[in-house]
Parts: structure tokens; sequence; C-alpha cells
């Protein structure tokens, strides 16, 4: 649309469309380029209700005209525009007024109407460059005459109400609220559908200056105070209120505070969730479907207004918190670290240690590892951020010890072995893999690596179930032995094991080293409670790997579903492999075989407490390092590790007796309720 000289005053054409020029300002464009301003994301829990955190470049949240109380549109008529329902977009005789009056020197008018006003912040909004930012608003007559020719058209697009919704919804009101939505959060904790004659001419007085206007500080309290009684006269006057009612909103007293809301996963509404908000953002931030690099998904996130509705089970989050609250202190050097995997979609359900997820570490002391220390250090207790639980950054994981036989069991089983196979074994087994003469791990004088069973008493006839059952490393070196270890280590990759460390991966970086890694199948190389859990979590869902998932449903500002983040599974292992491998792994944790019998459990607690068909196995390294415990039922399986995050090669004693309550009575407290499901037998 190209708008005719005849549209505009004589005295404004003498003015302003002079200095840009007849021509140049017909050629200006008629339609402006609007883009949706930033919007809040927010990040909830699986019931879709408990909000777990929210995130945002600007604290806005777009609201439609009927969530918007008629006091605040009235307010902000009466602040900015009184002939708002009366122009077309540009007030011809204020644009007059104001051109006589700034050019004969006095005080300077803008005269732009609130659909001026929108278009320069719409403008501002969708601006590609800095520089087309500061052209949408520095004050030129080439900008004022492009903001009139706007507002003509919108006024012809749309109508007043909504015009001043989308002014509303794009105002800023200062203390990091950007829109009405967030005016009202922020400053009365309350929805703009219910902002009061008061509350509402403060708000319309903040749109001009928010910091001159701001009631919270000593210089602005006063400045805002007069403001608004100015603005509810101005309602008075303009009939929108009566003049009782106006005196009545000019006695309210002014509020001084505001309610600023938490940004980011250190401000979730329950701090032991940080954890699982920040494996959130970690997730989000490696989809390349939100942006091909780190800052356009981070932005993605910020402003992209999404809903998140995430895999996080309040119940089960809340369970192992407590059960960990009832064993260990949060300063303590030592964490205790759970995650819970739901079989069959790789929905992670719990993430939680005791340690506060917090920036601030002044209050830690210094590392316990010496070399830390001497840097000076600190610690990861009480508080930290670093993702101790799911790895990622520095943290590559932890050795877990005999959780690993899992993954040679799957491979023999997969290769022709029953569960009946039988070994005869020794407390000690010379191997044949190959380790350095004479070092710890060979046997004495030799080349050939010597493992040996936690106790000297353990010794005879086992097969799977037994094996499993008692741990015996001298069962299931020989059996790797005779599978191979490189069949067991691709076991171990179908079902999602990272392997994060380089050290860890040159063990395995050619098919020889992969045969020759004998002591693979004790857990030597670092893995995470989640990679164990999801591990563990392909059995029991009769050997499909998920791909662990903190997301069960997100969806876009326009109320589009987003597909990334749903299960994707495939076969990692027939189902018949699975349910044999459960069947051996009910006798650790004290649970009864379907196909055999078990002779013996290192944790028979588990079942005792929680009186569910259930598997697991626990682990434990080379001088007590780290204890672990995973088990699971047909709904969800916990894996729990104790460790020195800050130290691997530290000398306490990980201890069972405070890993292994935590994780099963998690299990058992998620499952309380509910009723026993059985495994299934293969064939069925």
């Amino acid at each position: 649309m190209v708008v005719s000289a005849a549209s505009f005053p004589a005295v404004a054409l003498g003015g302003l469309v002079a200095k840009t020029g007849a021509e140049k300002f017909a050629a200006m464009p008629s339609t402006i380029v609007e883009q949706s301003a930033p919007q809040v994301t927010r990040v909830y829990a699986s019931d879709g209700k408990t909000q777990l955190a929210v995130l945002y470049d600007e604290f806005r949240s777009d609201v439609p005209n009927n969530q918007i109380s008629q006091n605040m549109q009235d307010a902000i008529v009466a602040a900015e525009d009184h002939k708002f329902y009366e122009h077309n977009g540009v007030d011809v005789k204020g644009i007059a007024r104001a051109f006589v009056n700034n050019s004969q020197g006095g005080s300077q008018q803008g005269a732009s109407t609130l659909t001026m006003q929108y278009v320069r912040m719409a403008q501002a909004y969708g601006a590609k460059t800095a520089q087309e930012a500061i052209d949408a608003t520095k004050d030129s007559p080439e900008r004022k005459i492009a903001e009139m020719k706007y507002a003509l058209q919108i006024e012809k697009d749309l109508n007043k109400k909504e015009i001043l919704t989308r002014y509303l919804n794009l105002a800023p009101f200062g203390n990091g609220a950007y829109g009405i939505y967030a005016g009202a959060q922020v400053y009365f904790k309350k929805s703009p559908k219910n902002l009061t004659i008061a509350e509402s001419a403060l708000l319309a007085g903040m749109v001009k200056a928010p910091t001159a206007f701001d009631p919270t500080t000593k210089t602005g309290y006063p400045q805002a105070l007069e403001r608004r009684n100015y603005i509810i006269d101005n309602m008075v006057s303009l009939g929108q209120i009566t003049k009782a009612e106006g005196e009545a909103a000019k006695k309210t007293k002014l509020k001084r505070t505001t309610n600023r809301p938490g940004n980011g996963c250190t401000s979730v509404a329950t701090n032991s969730w940080g954890f699982f908000c920040d494996y959130f953002y970690r997730w989000w931030m490696q989809q390349e479907e939100f942006g091909a690099n780190a800052y356009d998904r981070e932005r993605q996130l910020k402003s992209g207004g999404y809903t998140i509705v995430t895999s996080m089970d309040v119940k089960a989050q809340n369970a192992a918190r407590h059960e960990i609250n009832r064993k260990i202190k949060d300063d303590n050097k030592n964490a205790v670290v759970i995650a819970g995997v739901e079989p069959g979609t790789g929905h992670v359900k719990t993430l939680a240690t005791n340690r506060k997820f917090k920036l601030d570490d002044g209050s830690n002391p210094l590392s316990s590892n010496p070399a830390s220390r001497k840097a000076g250090a600190k610690a990861s207790y009480p508080n930290t951020t670093n993702p101790i639980i799911t790895g990622g950054g520095d943290i590559n994981g932890y050795q877990a010890g005999s959780v690993f036989k899992m993954f040679t069991m799957v491979a023999a089983l997969e290769n022709g072995f029953e569960l009946n196979h039988e070994i005869t074994s020794d407390s000690t087994y010379k191997s044949s893999y190959p380790v350095a003469y004479n070092s710890p791990a060979a046997c004495p004088n030799t080349s050939f690596y010597c493992p040996s069973n936690s106790s000297p008493n353990t010794k005879g006839t086992f097969n799977m179930w037994s094996g499993f059952g008692k741990s015996v490393n001298t069962y299931f070196v020989p059996l790797q032995e005779q599978v191979g270890a490189e069949k067991v280590i691709d076991v171990s990759k179908r079902f999602g094991m990272q392997y994060r460390a380089s050290t860890d991966r040159d063990l395995m970086a050619t098919e020889q080293a992969a045969h020759n890694f004998g002591a693979f199948t004790l857990g030597v190389t670092l893995s995470t409670p989640l990679d164990i859990a999801n591990a563990y979590a392909t059995l029991a869902g009769d050997g499909m790997y998920c791909v662990p998932t903190p997301i069960k449903q997100i969806t876009a500002s326009d109320g589009t579903k987003v597909k990334a983040g749903q299960p994707s599974c495939k076969q990692a292992t027939s189902a018949d492999v699975a349910r044999k491998t459960i069947d051996a792994a009910r006798c650790p944790v004290g649970d009864r075989a379907q196909l055999g019998n078990c002779a013996g459990a290192t944790e028979a607690n588990a079942h005792r407490t929680i009186r569910h068909p259930i598997f697991g196995k626990t682990g434990t390294t080379d001088s007590d390092r780290t204890a672990s415990l995973v088990v699971g039922s047909s709904s969800l399986v916990v894996a729990g590790y104790m460790v020195n995050p800050d130290w691997a090669n530290h000398t306490d004693r990980m201890r069972h007796d405070i890993v292994n309550p935590v994780t099963y009575r998690t299990l058992a407290d998620y499952l309380d309720g509910t009723d026993p499901v059985e495994f299934k037998k293969p064939g069925e």
C-alpha cells in the first residue's frame, strides 16, 4: 500500500515527509515484518502439572485479550493514547501540534499513538541485525514516517482489541518483566485478568520509562506513585472509572517488592530436582533439531515458549532423595548417585544424589583429590552443578564392578550357552589374557591375568544362576574367555554403554584389543548409574534397547507437537535371551528363578523389602572404591553407586550398607501400592 500525501496534515508534509523525500516515502513498504517476541519455556514433571523449571531470555508469555483485565486495557489508553479508539493509527492533530512545538524549541513532544508504539516495538523484535534494531528505535524523521505508514496499515488489518493485546504482550515493565503476563506476575504475583485499577495504572505508567518509574527503588518510588495517580485521574476523566473508584484506587498502598521468577536449573522449585533439569538441558543442547549449533539451540530453548513435559516421575524422584537423606548427608565427600529408567521407553524417571544443585561452591571445602587440593580447587560437596549422576563435561563415570557380568551372560546365551553351563572354579583363576609380567593383575611370575574371588572360600562348580548370584569372578572370566571378550563388549555397546574415557576406548579400539580385555567382565571401565540402569532396563524391555530420554512431550508455542525426545528403540538382543538373563539375575537380589535354582545372593534384603518380582546385581571394585547395586522390576530399573566424584583413587571403602538400601528402597517406594508383575519366561 502507498499512502498518499493527502493522508497527512500539511504541516507534517512540510516537515517530516519533506525531510525524507516524497519518493522515498512512497517507496517504503506498508507491511511490517512481525516476529514473535521471546517467550518463556516451561518444564514440567511427567504429570504435566508439577513445574520443574522455567527458562527464558526474557520473562514473557503472551496472553489473549480475554486474559487481560479491562482495567489494564483502559489504563494503558489513559497513559499513552487518549484517542486510541478514535484515530486510524496516526493522531494527525497530535503530530501537527508536536511538529510545531518541536520546531519552535518547545519541550519535545512525541505524539506517537499506541499503534505507532507497537510498530516500533515490533520492528525492534523483528530486527535481524543490531543495526536494524537501532534503526527501528532511533529518533529520526525516516523512522517516524515509517511508523505512521505501518500504523495506518495495521489499523486496517487488525481491530483495536487485537492491537491493544499485541502492544501489552510486547511492552516492557522493568525488573525483568516483558509483556503484561510477566508484569502482573513480577509485581503482583497474579494473572493479568485479575489486575485492579490501581495495579493496572501502576503498570501502565511504567511502560514509558520502566527504570524511572520503578516502585522498588528509592528514587523511582515517588515518581511511580505520582504517575500512577496521574493515570488514575486520566481514567476518571475519560469515563473509564468513576471518581469514587479513582479516589479509592489512589489510596491503595504501592508495593515496593517484586516476585522475579527463577531462571534455569539452579532455580528449580525443589533443589534436588536440579540434576534432572540439568540432564534435560544437556540433552536439549545435543539435539540438532533445535539449531545448528549450541548458541542457536540455547536461544530456541530460552525464547521459544515451549511447554515441555519431562519423564521425571515426582514419586520416584522424591523417593530417591528421601532414601538418600536417610543414609548420607549432603556434606559427605562421598556421593550416592541414583538413576531410574523405565523399560521399553528409555524414559528417565529419577536422578538423585546427596548434593544440592547450586552454582555457589563458596561453602565447599577443598577437593579431597591431593592434586586438585594443591591447586586450590573446591570439592563437589555440598553444592555442585557437575553431572555426577549422568556424566558429561569432565565427568566420565566410575568403575562399577560386577554389574558388568550381565553383559558376559547375555553374550554367552546369544552364542549357544545355556543358563546351566557349568564351570568348576577355584578362588583364583589363571587366564589366558595377557598382562604385564608380574604386575598386580598377573599371576605370580607370569604375564597372564589372574583374577580372584572376594572370598577365598568361594570355589566349586557354578552355573549362571549360582555364578551370578554369588558374583563369582572365577566363573565369569573363564566364561568370557569361552565366548570371546570382543563379543561381550559388543553386547555392552548394543545395551547403550557410552565409554566416555579415551583410556577405556583404547582398550577396545580394535577387535584384537577387545579380545584381550580380560578384566572387562569385572567392570573396570567407567560408567554412570544412568548407563547401567538403562542397560538392565533393556533386559526388562525384552531385549529392546531404548535411548535414554528425559522427554515425554514437547509442545511448541503454536500448539504443535515436537517429535524430538520420543522413545527411540531397537532390538539389542532377543526376547528369549533377555528373559533368560533376568532369570539368573533374580538370584543376586534374593528373588527366585523360574527356570532353575538360585544358590546364594549378594543382596537378599532387596526382595525381602520390595516383595515384587525383581532382578539385579551388586558390584564392587578393587579396594572398594565403588559400591554399586542395580535392581529392577518390569516397570522401573534403579541403579545406585557410592563413589567419590572428586578422586577416583581415594582410599575410603565405599559401603554397600549405604548404597544398597537407598537403591532397593527407592524401587520399593515407587512400587508401593501397585500389583506385582511376574517376568515372562522364554517362549511365552
